[in-house]
């Protein structure tokens, strides 16, 4: 019988680039979701450039996240549902809870630390279902997440973690990206440093990281993510998680500087400036970014010791589409679940639920190298 995978935003950017991966790698039917007819399937895949015939696996559904009642009967005729209806700052559990209920499992490409807190806390409730909920898939959180995993199991004592990612103009990716950028400026957070956690201002303390080509030494800055909550409860020996996020051109890192530091707090706490500044900046990549492309750059750094010496390994990762590298992260666990090559009853972060050997073996099959050395 054939399985069916219920995404729900799959009319932005990033749901369309999941939708795809797995209408990719699988067989399954593929049913993607959107408030309004405005967006249907064809659209998104012609906006994505992915495939230019119809998948005939894709089927496009008019579902609000607020019609609980036909959530509920959409979820309860899935096999896997996959929540890509961000920004996810003040999303409720609403959905998890619903496919904890069915037994339906159940992936998220969230990235706020809010609803990670929120999602982690059903985690026995998953555990009785049988339900497999995997939450923070993508690129970063995702992607991200596996490369430091691997970088950890490297080592006999893993002792400090560094993060960091830098984003070509738009990353291929909707304004929806845009609005997650400035929400994620409105407030300090908290971050493991040292073996405490330690309260820290977004945008703060640039560092230059030397990527690989073609980005090289790059700007990034102190950014919340939910892997600088995560990464230390996962791997509890780590002494400190930094999370660092940077742009492409570098003057768009100044103007964020700028929004995050010069502003009024009034801006960026009132929705209509964000929706204001969200959409001059989506006007303004749609011009960069035939100069400076969509592409991401991620690089993850463990310091720690292996057999006596103290050593550093680092993890590079470079793709040419944002949006598409996160419909990768997140598709890869999707055909996972949808094959019972991975099951894991509970709520978890995606470094702990994915092994590194499946993870490796998907992003390869998917031709994205991850290139790790010693240092």
């Amino acid at each position: 019988m054939t399985k069916k995978v219920l995404i729900l935003g799959g009319n932005g950017r990033i749901g369309g680039s999941v939708a795809q991966d797995i209408a990719t790698n699988t067989d399954s039917e593929v049913i993607v979701t959107g408030r309004s007819t405005a967006g249907k399937v064809r659209d998104v895949q012609s906006s994505h450039q992915l495939n230019h015939k119809l998948n005939p696996q894709l089927r496009f559904l008019c579902l609000d996240l607020a019609n609980i009642d036909k959530l509920a009967s959409e979820i309860a005729k899935s096999n896997l549902v996959v929540h890509c209806a961000g920004p996810f700052h003040h999303r409720d559990t609403k959905v998890l809870e619903l496919c904890i209920k069915q037994g339906v499992n159940y992936l998220d490409v969230s990235d706020h630390r809010s609803y990670t807190i929120r999602a982690l806390e059903h985690h026995k409730d998953a555990v009785n279902a049988d339900v497999t909920a995997i939450v923070n898939t993508g690129i970063f959180p995702g992607i991200s997440n596996s490369m430091v995993r691997q970088c950890v199991e490297q080592f006999d004592e893993p002792e400090k973690i560094h993060l960091s990612y830098v984003v070509s103009g738009s990353g291929g990716a909707g304004v929806t990206v845009m609005r997650t950028t400035f929400l994620g400026l409105q407030n300090s957070f908290e971050a493991w440093i040292e073996g405490d956690w330690k309260t820290i201002k977004p945008y703060t303390e640039r560092e230059t990281i030397d990527f690989p080509s073609p980005y090289g030494p790059s700007g990034v800055y102190w950014y919340d993510m939910p892997e600088t909550y995560t990464l230390p409860k996962s791997f509890p020996g780590v002494s400190s998680v930094i999370t660092k996020f940077g742009s492409v051109p570098d003057f768009y890192n100044h103007l964020t500087w700028i929004a995050a530091h010069v502003f009024p707090r009034s801006w960026l706490r009132n929705s209509r400036g964000i929706e204001f500044l969200s959409h001059v900046s989506h006007l303004m990549t749609d011009v960069t970014d035939r100069f400076s492309g969509i592409g991401v750059a991620v690089c993850a750094e463990v310091i720690g010791t292996k057999n006596g010496n103290s050593l550093v390994c680092r993890a590079n990762l470079i793709h040419e589409n944002t949006a598409i590298a996160a419909g990768c992260g997140t598709g890869t666990i999707a055909q996972l679940l949808l094959e019972g090559k991975l099951r894991k009853p509970g709520v978890f972060p995606v470094e702990e639920a994915l092994p590194t050997n499946l993870f490796v073996e998907s992003m390869k099959s998917r031709g994205i190298n991850i290139n790790r050395d010693w240092i």
